[in-house]
């Protein structure tokens, strides 16, 4: 054989030996590395940890709930109480509603568009949900639901003023019993109000079911504007039953009570004014009349909520107080409303200076308060003001909007008491309860 053509033969052949060799530790080293990667898993998954009952979770079983390996922001995660992200809005949200079962929430995001979503799992990687455009121009700034979960009402802003709108579907009940359509029908503008507030935006919608009194069980709804002004809804079929006005210079919001008795607004001032909404024997509003003003605080009030019971009041003001007044007292004999706790506001900065909340929530069994400062979000005892968990950066812009679902909810195999927020991120975070101190 040509002794040049023997060489490059050998060569070849030793080149080729050099390649297997260099590929072979190559897949051996690819190998380990799989290996160390789904090992952990492997061994957690061989140990699974019992459940526990509701509202008794550890922070390691937050993380458990919502593992979303497909989920870019993963290594984002910051906080243990954080358990789901909302996604797909393309602008502010800036409002949330938990219809009164829980098992829906509903979102106004400044792209036109109110989504409600069906929380069968607040962990769950994807949730089914129902898009709503509001008519063009139209920009969502709160909703709440009406007489069930298959109808919202909507506050939206346009250039020539502010309107409410009711979308519902008759036939969403009909569907439910029967197979799941291919395309769920559209809700369609049951009512429609326009300029309700002239061309001041509607600052707060706050819905409930009127159940205090000789009241009928209809749901009635409140508007709050940025003026003075605030008014009464028949959620149903959109009759204004009733208009107030604060006279306190500019509104910062306004809520009705869980049982629709009252409304209470927080303005300008540093007193809060309170309404009681007399019902008449056939269940309708005979009128609403203003019963008391809650004094003490030394400055303005920039947020208040309602307790589950509808017998007091939690506010927020900037004298960095928070305070809990007890409103079931006989202000027809000229009994005053008292105060039952004083707790200074536990937020600082790095300065050492008192950071005031922009809202408050109150979980259903009353013994949590969340609330906010700009991106931060906090969880107090509403009995001790305690502090009971802080995300400092809950949201990766200003919390637009804070509730608590109104029941417990499925949590992979367990249930809880769950908080969503909403954010100017274009984000809705889920949030589970933290423990409360035994201490």
């Amino acid at each position: 054989m040509d002794p040049v053509l023997l060489a490059a033969v050998v060569s070849i052949l030793l080149g080729a030996l050099i390649a297997l060799i260099f590929l072979g530790n190559y897949f051996l080293k690819r190998r380990s590395e799989v290996e160390s990667i789904f090992k952990p898993e492997l061994q957690s998954d061989k140990n699974p940890k019992p459940s526990k009952p509701p509202q008794s979770f550890s922070k390691k079983s937050h993380f458990k709930h919502h593992s979303h390996a497909a989920d870019k922001d993963q290594n984002k995660r910051h906080h243990p109480l954080d358990i789901n992200t909302l996604k797909g809005h393309g602008d502010s949200v800036n409002g949330l509603c938990f219809s009164s079962d829980g098992r829906n929430l509903a979102t106004a995001c400044a792209d036109g568009v109110v989504r409600v979503y069906k929380l069968d799992d607040a962990s769950s990687k994807s949730f089914k949900f129902l898009r709503i455009n509001v008519p063009l121009g139209g920009h969502p700034t709160a909703v709440t639901f009406g007489d069930d979960s298959s109808s919202v009402v909507v506050a939206s802003q346009t250039l020539s003023g502010c309107s409410l709108s009711m979308f519902g579907d008759e036939r969403a009940k009909t569907a439910n019993e029967t197979k799941q359509p291919a395309k769920p029908p559209v809700p369609e503008i049951k009512w429609e109000r326009l300029k309700v507030h002239d061309k001041r935006a509607i600052l707060t919608l706050f819905g409930t079911t009127a159940s205090y009194g000789s009241a009928d069980g209809s749901t009635i709804i409140v508007s709050c504007s940025e003026g003075t002004d605030i008014m009464l809804w028949h959620g149903k079929t959109g009759k204004n039953l009733g208009h107030v006005d604060t006279n306190q210079l500019k509104n910062n919001m306004a809520a009705v009570s869980p049982n629709g008795r009252f409304i209470a607004a927080a303005a300008f001032t540093a007193d809060v004014k309170v309404w009681e909404i007399v019902y008449s024997k056939d269940g309708s509003v005979k009128e609403v009349s203003n019963v008391m003003q809650l004094k003490g605080h030394k400055s303005a009030v920039t947020w208040l909520c309602f307790t589950p019971n509808s017998e007091q009041i939690i506010t927020a003001s900037k004298d960095g107080s928070i305070r809990t007044w007890n409103i079931n007292v006989r202000y027809h004999l000229d009994e005053d409303p008292k105060t039952l706790k004083v707790f200074p506001i536990p937020l600082h900065d790095s300065s050492g200076s008192t950071l005031l909340y922009d809202r408050l929530s109150i979980s259903p069994d009353g013994k949590i308060l969340a609330a906010t400062h700009g991106s931060t979000l906090q969880w107090l005892c509403t009995e001790t003001g305690k502090v009971l968990e802080t995300a400092d950066k809950a949201h990766d812009g200003d919390i637009t909007c804070i509730a608590w679902a109104p029941e417990f909810l499925p949590i992979g195999d367990q249930k809880s008491l769950v908080l969503a927020t909403s954010s100017v991120d274009k984000k809705v975070k889920l949030w589970v309860a933290p423990p409360l101190l035994t201490s």
